[in-house]
Formats: C-alpha cells, structure tokens, sequence
C-alpha cells in the first residue's frame, strides 16, 4: 500500500485528477490517498496558495500526484509549481513525448524525453520590480562594475546558473537514458550568446558526458533545435535543458504528439517526487466533466514506475493506448471534429481505460 499526496488543484484540476485515481486505483495496486488542497480557491481561504501542511504531506509521503493550479499572469501570487519545486528540490522536470497512434498529430515514431532543470536560471524567481529600490541598485552597480547601461524603467530578473544545479540535472538525463538503453543525450543552450551562464551549462554537459561513454552526447543551440525538432524531430532522443527553454521546448515537443492533452510530467528530487500534467487549469472548464484527462493519467504512469510498479504501469500504458487508437472514448480535442458529439467526457474517458486494464 502506497501513502501518495493527492493534490487536486483548481480550475478542471479536481475532475482530472479524480479520473486519475480511479484509473491508477483499477491497476490493482493499493494506493492510500492523503488528500491536500492547493491553489486559487486555497488562497482566497488561507491567504496562501500552498499552505505548509501540503509541504508537510509530500515531505512525509516522498510522492505526490497534483493537479492543475492557476498561476495570475503579471500579478498575484507567485507560482504554486516554481515553489514546490524549489522547496523541496525537485530539480528534474522530466517531460516524456510521445506519439501514440490514432493521436491527431502530422508525426509518427516520436520517442522524446525531456529533462528541464528545475530550480536556476530566469525561473529562480530572483526578481526586482520597475522604480523599485533592488532595480535601482542592480542598475548602479551595473553601470559601475561593467560601464554598461540599462534603462532606467526597466524590471530586471537574474538568471543564475551554478556547476551544481547543471551537473546533478545533466547527470539525471545520463542515468535515466543508461537505465532505459537510450541511444542519446543532447544538451540544448544558447552559449554563443549568453557565454557565463548558458556557457557554462554547456561545459559542465560536456564534462558529466565524459562520464557516460557508451551513451552518444551532443550539444544544439536552442533555436536551432527548436526547428531541427519540426523538421527531423526522430533524430533526437533525450533533451537536457536549463529551465526556461524546458519550459519552452517541452511544449513545442507535446505539440509534435498531439498536444499537452497528452503531455505527462514529473517533478524529482533526491528525496521527493511530484508527477503533475503539463497543461494548465482550464478554470473556463471547470465542473463541465469536458477536459481530456490523459495527461495526468498519463503522469500517474511515471509514478507507477517511480514506484517499481513497472508491470501495472505497462498495462495502464497498453490501455491508455488502446483507447487512443481506438478514438470512441476520448474528448473533444482529441477527435477530428473538435465538435464531434460523441466526444467522450473526462469520466468517460477514464472509464474506458478501466475496462481496457488487463
């Protein structure tokens, strides 16, 4: 039996996530669920997004499953996703994508996994308002130790890089492409640019892959792979990025399978792990049992093998598939006709899942 933290979340989070359980719960494996509400509605009730007793529950449990959670564009609180992560060290975002059949999606083969560091670079949340005071010191000392200029009205963000966060996260792509006999590892940067920060994540790739010699690295620039990914997307295997182009590559690369209906995610550390989709909350969806699920049920397929449960995470895998393939019993967004009438709903689909887990 596994004590597991269920986070709901807001906007269609609750409905998603509740097919996920009844799907992961069908497997056969026992799962205690320790409920822990997050979010948008949590706030407005607590004064805080993410109360330390949600904290508290992953601490003790070691995994959690979460739903979607709001973030306010531009104003609000800060990201529920960014703190967790950051509290507890979760610096592996990895994001698998691939292409199921019957997925609507102009590709076929794509086998992409995707490790996003999770704790540095412009997502550290090392921020400093315009006409604010910290600006304005930032701006002095800039002009004063480099004799460049920045504009008076700016806001400014930093974006830290260290040897330790680039090394354990490229190090985490090597170990998990030797424990599933992938074929490559490629480092994405943007160090013709950014020559101090993105350069030395590129050099500390370079080293940690002179440990792994049995496993083919390469590096791309971020631009460049984001076009060599449209076009030649079966050449690439496993990424390893900083954190805002993970962020920005994972989603191209759920677009080339189908979109982030079909985009699982997790968030792991040396000590606790956070599986969660990669879309957001919807919140115009909620309580209309219309959102497709399979991207949480799908996250709660990498719990599964988090866990050693690696057979019933293949039989859930298998069925999800199954039902993909088929193409009856899956949403609206899903379907060739977005407004197809026979589109399944969120419980539907998990339904058809169920019957479908051998």
């Amino acid at each position: 039996m596994y004590r597991i933290t269920l986070i709901p979340g807001d906007g269609t989070g609750p409905e998603i996530t509740e097919a996920a359980r009844r799907v992961l719960e069908a497997t056969g494996v026992g799962f205690e669920w320790d409920i822990q509400n997050a979010g948008e509605d949590v706030y407005k009730e607590e004064g805080t997004p993410l109360p330390e007793r949600v904290i508290e529950s992953i601490k003790r449990n070691k995994v959690a499953i979460k739903g979607p959670i709001t973030t306010p564009v531009g104003t609000g609180f800060r990201s529920v996703n960014v703190t967790l992560r950051q509290t507890l060290d979760l610096y592996s975002c990895v994001r698998p994508c691939k292409t199921y059949k019957g997925a609507k999606t102009r590709y076929e083969g794509i086998d992409l996994v995707i490790f996003r560091e999770n704790t540095e670079d412009l997502y550290a949340g090392i921020e400093f308002q315009k006409d604010s005071e910290g600006a304005k010191a930032i701006i002095d000392t800039v002009r004063k130790i480099s004799g460049r200029s920045i504009r008076q009205d700016s806001g400014i963000s930093i974006k830290p890089i260290s040897v330790f966060g680039t090394e354990r996260i490229v190090r985490a792509a090597f170990e998990y492409a030797r424990k599933n006999k992938r074929r490559k590892v490629t480092a994405v940067h943007k160090a013709n640019i950014m020559k101090f920060s993105d350069g030395l994540f590129l050099e500390v790739a370079r080293e940690v892959a002179r440990r792994y010699p049995d496993i083919e690295f390469e590096d791309k620039i971020v631009d460049n792979m984001c076009m060599q990914l449209v076009q030649k997307p079966g050449l690439y295997d496993v990424l390893v990025l900083p954190n805002l182009y993970g962020d920005i590559v994972s989603d191209l690369a759920a677009g080339l399978v189908g979109g982030l209906g079909l985009a699982p995610g997790a968030n792991i550390g040396d000590e606790y792990a956070v599986f969660e989709a990669t879309h957001g909350s919807a919140p115009k969806y909620k309580g209309l049992n219309k959102v497709n699920p399979l991207a949480v049920i799908l996250s709660g397929v990498m719990m599964l093998r988090h866990l050693g449960e690696t057979e019933a995470a293949d039989r859930l895998d298998n069925a999800i598939a199954s039902v993909i393939e088929e193409g009856k019993d899956v949403t609206y967004d899903m379907k060739p006709d977005p407004d197809d009438p026979g589109a399944a709903t969120t419980s539907g689909v998990a339904d058809a899942i169920i019957s479908r887990i051998t």
